[in-house]
């Protein structure tokens, strides 16, 4: 059996993605409303890659911020800590783990706190007003405004070391931008809500970054970098009026040859190919008809002159859609649609097929009998396997996607 002292120190060990807790505060009643709390989904960025915090009974990790300006406020409560001089062992600083990720400025007064949401009934966005719109949520009109910056506004460099604090929790891998860089563009999404008192506030929802690459010989290429919205505000359909609002920075100007998106989640992809299907099936050679003859460069020319969108997505993008427009209870018409599909994906076998196929002809005859491939290819029946489990997780992502997009044409 364990001594009570390794007993003792284990009930002492906690998960950082249990005890953390955010809130975006509108109002006092916030700080104490269970309603407003919301979760990380990692917390490795910051407590290392168990997730784990040490040395502390009953532990909970505050971090509050206003709604509007994203005043911060980071504080912690629990019932006992470890005792280092008669135990041997430290308590994890957590405080000052979390607050080296924080923007400067940070509140671990609550007191003080409270009196900097004051701040938030003068905040109004940086940058220009680029879209605005809005839903019904649960019966309530809301409306939401975007609006497109750079570090040259008053207040947003502040503003964006806040927002962007964020991105650790929620995007897997998550590193600060160069804000010193002036080919970064910021975008930034507000629901613009009516106190009780009828004065008008706004309150932070997401943000997004894109990077305007160099393009030969005279072009850009604006890169998404970073995408995301807030817990609270989610499956609200956000993320697609906060895309197009990019999208229409850029589709009109010369000088963008395409879109692009830097290693995206399997979540914001999927939001990529919601929006990009929900634009290109306007375009006339996306119509079923079409998409039925198979993949062509009239899809890919009218993508990308239309929308920016780039070979490769247009690919994904004919994919959804025609399948979209496949009968799969017709036999020959489905299997015709999966043929297109698998042979896409079996271009890279095919290519490394043709590569060792280049070597085997460059070698001599007594150079041939000795020659042992070391290429890793999977046997023709692996591969068919791996090609029929690869197309089936497609077709599975394809169907969500259009799913959404059935729903929003029966709006």
């Amino acid at each position: 059996m364990e001594d009570s002292l390794t007993a003792r120190l284990k009930r002492l060990v906690t998960n950082g993605n249990e005890v953390l807790e955010f809130r975006l505060i509108r109002d006092l009643d916030d700080l104490n409303s269970k309603e407003t709390v919301f979760k990380p989904e990692m917390t490795y960025q910051v407590f290392g890659n168990r997730e784990i915090i040490f040395g502390y009974q009953d532990l909970k990790v505050q971090l509050f911020y206003s709604a509007g300006c994203l005043e911060t406020y980071l504080g912690m409560t629990y019932t006992e800590k470890v005792n280092s001089e008669h135990e041997g062992v430290e308590a994890d600083e957590v405080l000052t783990k979390i607050a080296e990720k924080l923007a400067p400025d940070v509140h671990y007064s609550l007191s003080s706190f409270t009196n900097a949401l004051a701040k938030d009934d003068t905040f109004a966005p940086h940058g220009k007003l680029i879209h605005s719109f809005s839903l019904n949520d649960e019966g309530t009109t809301k409306r939401f405004e975007v609006y497109k910056a750079d570090m040259n506004y008053k207040g947003f460099k502040e503003y964006h070391q806040r927002i962007q604090t964020f991105l650790l929790w929620y995007i897997d891998a998550a590193l600060f931008i160069d804000i010193d860089d002036e080919r970064w563009q910021y975008f930034n999404i507000f629901e613009k809500y009516t106190t009780p008192m009828g004065t008008s506030r706004y309150a932070t929802i997401g943000f997004a970054t894109v990077y305007r690459y160099y393009a030969y010989p005279q072009h850009i290429r604006p890169r998404v970098a970073q995408f995301l919205i807030l817990p609270p505000f989610r499956r609200m359909g956000l993320g697609t009026y906060l895309l197009q609002a990019i999208y229409r920075e850029y589709i009109t100007r010369n000088e963008v040859k395409d879109i692009t998106v830097e290693s995206p989640s399997e979540v914001f992809q999927r939001l990529r190919n919601y929006v990009d299907a929900l634009n290109c099936s306007t375009l006339p050679s996306f119509k079923p008809e079409c998409l039925k003859k198979g993949f062509n460069n009239e899809m890919v020319t009218e993508a990308r002159d239309k929308f920016r969108i780039n070979k490769k997505q247009a690919r994904i993008v004919y994919e959804i859609l025609r399948l979209r427009a496949t009968n799969v209870a017709n036999p020959e018409e489905y299997r015709a649609y999966r043929l297109d599909v698998k042979n896409r994906l079996n271009i890279p076998f095919k290519r490394k097929q043709n590569e060792e196929a280049k070597i085997l002809r460059a070698l001599k005859n007594e150079e041939k009998r000795t020659y042992t491939s070391d290429n890793g290819l999977p046997s023709e029946e692996q591969r068919k396997e791996i090609l029929e489990t690869e197309y089936h997780l497609l077709e599975d992502e394809y169907k969500t996607v259009i799913k959404r997009l059935e729903y929003a044409a029966d709006l």
